[in-house]
Formats: structure tokens, sequence, C-alpha cells
């Protein structure tokens, strides 16, 4: 059986090594220089920024705090609670770095045989939950930009005996999939970090099937976004400063060609402490919108 993945095509269902990678801070000097390519886009930088954030947090084998959390390992003043997975259908702890800030899985109306995709699968904790649904017919993929997570996630794939679910590593804006090669994407929590949402959505709609759909969990906002927080990276990689307006999310998928796009369940998440001082250093007298943890469903016709 081949696997849709751009990097084994041409064979068995084989998943290549995954490399750390370099920070673009380091030229041939090394990262002891402070001087900052002009090549490097925002973009490349937030990508940067938020690989190295998970990376730590997969290495430190530890709750993390990223769209969801407790303390974070890495010392960060975001506040925000995931939804817990108790009692669900293949909730795997080992998996599970709280990272998440909702349950897509669900509310996916996963079947038996389906051929589902994680964007952002981290150490695979809602790719286990979606094996349970899709069964021994059918397969998961997982892709994720940070080498750590990636073998992380594959070691518990391994640990747990499965050979229907496999992980890679890639860029949400540009997946290593061919085109309508799965029924259903999930994502929970990760399209935030996303810099260019757009591009993003495009994809999730290139690889899905005619006929197929996602249910995402994601963080939006309702209301307004300060200058402040939305320059935070340290807000970035929590999914707060990514944030975009509820409305204007909802449009992009739209425009991505989804339809019947509908929020499925939202909660409000409480404002980070960090955010709150940022608006009060730079004097901003424009307050943050709600915060809220949405899960969005549309369909490819």
């Amino acid at each position: 059986m081949t696997i849709d993945i751009h990097a084994s095509r041409e064979g068995d269902a084989t998943e290549t090594p995954v490399t750390s990678t370099p920070s673009p801070c380091c030229g041939s000097g090394g990262c002891d220089e402070e001087t900052e390519d002009p090549a490097v886009t925002e973009a490349e930088r937030i990508r940067t920024m938020v690989r190295e954030k998970y990376a730590a947090i997969a290495s430190a084998d530890a709750e993390g705090c990223g769209c969801g959390c407790g303390e974070s390992p890495l010392g960060e003043d975001l506040t925000m609670i995931g939804d817990e997975y108790d009692g669900v259908a293949g909730y795997v702890a080992d998996a599970d770095l709280r990272l998440g800030c909702g349950l897509p899985t669900e509310l996916a109306g996963l079947r038996e045989g389906h051929t589902v995709l994680d964007l952002g699968s981290g150490a695979g904790v809602d790719a286990f939950i979606a094996r349970a649904e899709v069964g021994e017919t059918g397969r998961v993929l997982g892709v994720d930009m940070t080498p750590e997570m990636v073998r992380k996630a594959r070691a518990n794939a391994e640990k747990l005996g499965y050979d229907n679910v496999h992980f890679y590593e890639g860029d949400i804006e540009a997946l290593p999939l061919d085109e309508a090669t799965v029924d259903v994407v999930v994502s929970n929590c990760v399209l935030n970090l996303v810099p260019d949402k757009r591009r993003a959505f495009a994809e999730m709609y290139r690889v899905i099937r005619p006929g197929g759909h996602f249910c995402v969990s994601d963080v939006v906002v309702r209301g307004a976004m300060p200058e402040a927080v939305r320059r935070s990276a340290e807000l970035y990689a929590g999914c707060v400063a990514g944030a975009v307006e509820e409305e204007t999310y909802l449009a992009w998928l739209r425009e991505a060609g989804f339809e019947e796009v509908r929020v499925v369940a939202e909660k409000v998440l409480p404002t980070p402490e960090t955010a709150l001082r940022l608006m009060d250093e730079s004097g901003a007298k424009e307050s943050l919108g709600t915060l809220m943890s949405v899960t969005v469903f549309g369909r490819k016709v």
C-alpha cells in the first residue's frame, strides 16, 4: 500500500527520517552575531519561533502551554485551558501535551474506513483518537513542522503497534500530500500558529476529496486585537496574537471553497496576563476583544 505523501509515493508506507531544522538566524559564523538577515521574512521568523518553542515542549517531555495549557515549561504566562479528554476512546496519555483548545475529533463525524489528516499532530493525541474511530480499515496521517514532535508521535505509534497511523514533517501551508487524498481534516489549536491562514485553508481544500469535510478547533477573537498584542511573539506562540476575527476566519474558509461552514462548539477563553500587561505598557486605549475557542465544520462539495 502506498501512502499519498510526496516523500514516500514511490514505495510502501514508509516514513522518512526527521532532522532538527536549524534556525535561520545562524549564518556561517554561527549564532553569536545578532545580525538580522533581511531575506528572512516575518512569516519565516514566526515559523522559526513557533518551531523552537514546540521543540522545547516536546524535548521537555512535560505538559506544554500552546493554545491550551497549564504552566508552560518555557515560563510563558499563557493561561488558556484546553478541553479534557476524559473518557474519550483512543486517548493516549503519553501523547497528550495539553496543547489543544477543543475536541475536534468528537465532532468530526469520523467513520470506519475514513482517511483522516491531523494538521499539527504534535505527539499524536488527536490522531490516536481518530484511529479509534476509523478502525483497522481506515488510516490516519499526521503532519507537523516540528521534528521533535514527529519523533515523539512516531515513538508513541510504535509503542501502540499501530500500522495505519503515520506521522510526517511538513508545513500546513504546503502539505506533502497529493490532491483529494483524505476524507476528513482535523486540527486542534494549530492553524493559529500558521502565518498565512488563507493559504493553509486552500491546502486543506486541495487535499480533501469531494464530499469530504474538515472539523478544526482554533482560537478566534470577537472584537479588536490591539497592535501591541498582535506584535507579541510570546503571545503568537500561545495562539493569541495569531488569532483573527471570527467572521474573517469563517470568510477565509468559504473563500477557499468550503461550504456549510459553521461553528459547532465554542467557549470563552480568559485573557492572558501578558496581553493585559502589553496593552498597559503600550498605552493602548482599545480593549482586547473576547478570545474564543471555536470548533468549525465545513464541507468540500
